[in-house]
């Protein structure tokens, strides 16, 4: 049974790793089966995987479908975390448009109540105090238990936790985007709020099974910087260097990519996504890796910041993040 951490002072408790079910959603990582990413978070579940992440825009609610199924019947056991407010275009965050996503978004996952919402992506145009207002109702209306932001900035973080608690911020970050430890994370442990590290993989690429630009190109991976040209090459002597230090222990590269960011911090809790439960079931062994800290010095040297060609994703995408 995989072990447990606390999201936030205040949060619930969550299994170490999660399940980031943007991966079963349609259009993503390419082409997807349904009865197959029922069957991964059944499978999740039986490994004590209890804390399951997904948003209305994955799959315009495909995955808080397939998710409802998966836990029907077993609600009570699991941590339910989606979000609302993403989508590239502005007015996502008005107290208005935060009941109706919530709505909608219970109706599709089946249930009453989520134990975390999340604003995906912060409104421009709408002070955050306004749009986490709304969110508190929610917690005042019994829809939602806690509340979350994802790709915030510091000061927003600030702003939205002086409305109404926090309990985590969700925010890429992996071997391979180190961004937060410079304010981010400082500001979450400062106040209190869990960080949940999505794409703890680096979109695939920490696996090592991306060799080639190909590989990526029918997904929107093709549009990230890490992942073409030259900075694919570079970035593969990085891998290169991940899987034979996880060689030397007798684990896989993704295994030690998540270890290492269990070892960032207790308040640190990753989602990786996998439609496979193999897959899934390597995932979850890696919260019982410990590493020394010679193999973690030697991890945060070789995936140095300035080490990492390319950035995270595309200028539109960054343009919406860090509100």
């Amino acid at each position: 049974m995989i072990t447990r951490r606390t999201l936030g002072s205040r949060g619930p408790s969550v299994s170490a790793i999660g399940f980031g079910a943007m991966v079963i959603a349609p259009k993503v990582y390419g082409t997807v089966d349904d009865q197959e990413s029922v069957a991964t978070l059944n499978r999740a579940l039986e490994l004590g995987m209890n804390f399951i992440d997904t948003a209305d825009i994955y799959g315009d609610g495909h995955s808080e479908r397939l998710v409802g199924r998966a836990i029907a019947g077993r609600r009570a056991d699991v941590v339910l975390a989606t979000k609302f407010g993403a989508g590239g275009r502005d007015g996502l965050g008005r107290p208005k448009y935060v009941r109706q996503a919530i709505d909608a978004s219970l109706e599709r996952l089946g249930t009453d109540y989520v134990d975390l919402y999340y604003l995906h992506r912060v409104d421009p145009t709408t002070p955050i105090e306004e749009t986490v207002g709304a969110m508190a109702d929610l917690v005042t209306a019994g829809k939602v238990r806690h509340l979350g932001l994802s790709e915030a900035a510091p000061e927003t973080i600030r702003r939205a936790h002086g409305t109404h608690p926090i309990t985590a911020l969700q925010t890429e970050y992996s071997l391979f985007a180190r961004e937060p430890e410079r304010q981010i994370l400082p500001t979450t442990r400062e106040l209190g709020i869990g960080f949940v590290a999505y794409s703890p993989l680096g979109r695939g690429l920490l696996t090592g099974a991306i060799q080639r630009p190909e590989h990526v190109q029918q997904d929107f991976r093709g549009t990230v910087p890490w992942f073409q040209g030259d900075n694919l090459e570079g970035n593969l002597q990085l891998v290169a260097e991940l899987e034979r230090m996880a060689a030397a222990r007798g684990v896989t590269a993704a295994q030690l990519a998540l270890a290492w960011l269990l070892h960032q911090g207790p308040d640190i809790v990753p989602i990786p996504g996998t439609r496979r439960p193999s897959n899934l079931e390597q995932n979850a062994a890696a919260a019982d890796i410990s590493l020394t800290s010679e193999e973690l010095a030697q991890l945060d040297k070789v995936f140095a910041p300035q080490a990492v060609a390319g950035d995270r994703a595309s200028e539109a995408y960054l343009s919406r993040v860090n509100g």
